[in-house]
């Protein structure tokens, strides 16, 4: 027999806050977490702005040994993740071991381990590269270290889809619980990513916003937006099988009930204009979740401000809802946050259960030039308050992933 499946805990690094809460508060507010890059100098970068993760403490979450031994990225994976279990109330006697799972993974990993060592290797030689090069920098040890912490003996995957990644890893838990193989799962997502290389990168691919102003640098479906802002941080979500929750008197923020999952099988980069396998994945979470309409219904874009998704995401919508597509809630959270890469599923997962939770759709901020080709209702400049009903939470990664995540209140 199916299970239900409800989501009891929630924690967040990013550049918003260092918790969900001050998240949460700031994305309702419309504050503009993105500034000029600090971590290095980007003067002679075509791109200076990030969403950086600012005043972050691991020693919150873990022993100074430890942390010397692990990479920011899975330092913030560690501390959503802890977020997420103390919300939650659970114990260790409240879950068996064998039943108690971790999805989390990073679209790039330890990539500041990686070049710290590299550069060890190229200027010292062999013998100065650090014992712990490999555990720290592949994108599967947030995943081990968590499960390490809390005991965790169940299903165990470090899910690697580039921006889908957060999705992906919640909505494979989802059906860990929901087939019976756990009770309980901790799911999300970590990225530390903003360096001088992946900076490099991504504007060699000419994939982020070149603004000179930090507040035209993310404009997801603005009609001048010119590419994505880069952010970082981590957000996992803590699963529960429904019966399980009710049982231990859990709060129940909201219901999953739904997942869709697809690839585009199209291009490296780019999302196929015709939307029609992203617009499958929304299709089937929505099929599951038994949504029969926009009304009522909030959508966390994943609207990135790159001229190619923006467009495709509302075609996306227009394939699934029809005319209804007009009456579903969007914004981009990503106007605020940035482009948090395999972190960013997570976040909006997040602020789509607290959307739905509080009846509050927070919004797309710094809007300004409307686009013919993205004419929803993308909730510009400020939030609203809504009685939502349900909530959805898209993503679309590189090399075509597309995953839709449904949420439905309890």
């Amino acid at each position: 027999m199916e299970k239900r499946v409800v989501v009891t805990g929630l924690g967040a690094v990013t550049p918003l806050g260092n918790d969900v809460k001050t998240t949460w508060e700031n994305m309702k507010k419309g504050v503009n977490g993105i500034d000029t890059v600090t971590k290095f100098d980007a003067s002679g970068y075509k791109c200076t702005f990030a969403g950086e993760v600012r005043g972050f403490d691991p020693t919150l979450y873990m022993p100074k040994g430890e942390v010397r031994k692990t990479d920011l990225y899975c330092q913030y994976a560690v501390a959503a993740a802890t977020q997420a279990y103390e919300d939650s109330g659970l114990t260790a006697e409240d879950v068996a071991p064998d039943r108690f799972g971790v999805y989390i993974g990073s679209g790039i990993g330890g990539i500041n381990t990686l070049i710290t060592e590299h550069n060890k290797f190229v200027e010292k030689g062999p013998g100065r590269v650090s014992p712990f090069f490999v555990p720290m920098m592949i994108s599967n040890i947030a995943s081990g270290t968590v499960a390490i912490k809390y005991h965790a003996q169940g299903p165990n995957i470090g899910i690697v889809t580039a921006c889908a990644t957060s999705t992906n890893s919640i909505g494979e838990a989802y059906r860990a619980i929901k087939h019976g193989y756990a009770d309980v799962m901790l799911a999300g997502g970590s990225e530390a990513a903003i360096t001088p290389l992946c900076f490099a990168g991504f504007i060699s691919c000419q994939a982020l916003s070149q603004a000179t102003d930090k507040d035209r640098a993310s404009i997801p479906f603005d009609k001048e937006r010119s590419g994505f802002t880069m952010g970082e941080g981590g957000a996992v979500v803590l699963l529960e099988e429904y019966e399980h929750a009710k049982a231990r008197g859990a709060k129940i923020y909201a219901e999953v009930a739904g997942y869709g999952c697809t690839n585009d099988a199209y291009h490296m980069t780019a999302p196929d204009p015709e939307a029609t396998a992203s617009a499958r994945a929304v299709a089937l979470a929505v099929r599951e979740a038994g949504i029969e309409a926009g009304r009522g219904v909030y959508v966390n874009a994943h609207g990135t401000g790159t001229p190619l998704n923006d467009k495709t995401e509302t075609q996306m919508l227009k394939r699934v809802f029809g005319e209804g597509a007009y009456a579903l809630h969007v914004s981009s959270t990503k106007s605020m946050t940035g482009h948090m890469l395999g972190a960013a599923g997570g976040v909006e997962a997040i602020a789509s259960v607290l959307a739905l939770h509080d009846g509050v759709v927070p919004p797309t901020i710094n809007y300004r030039v409307k686009d013919e080709a993205c004419d929803l209702d993308i909730t510009p400049n400020e939030a609203v308050s809504a009685p939502l009903t349900a909530a959805l939470s898209t993503s679309l990664g590189f090399g075509g992933h597309n995953g839709c995540l449904a949420f439905r209140k309890i």
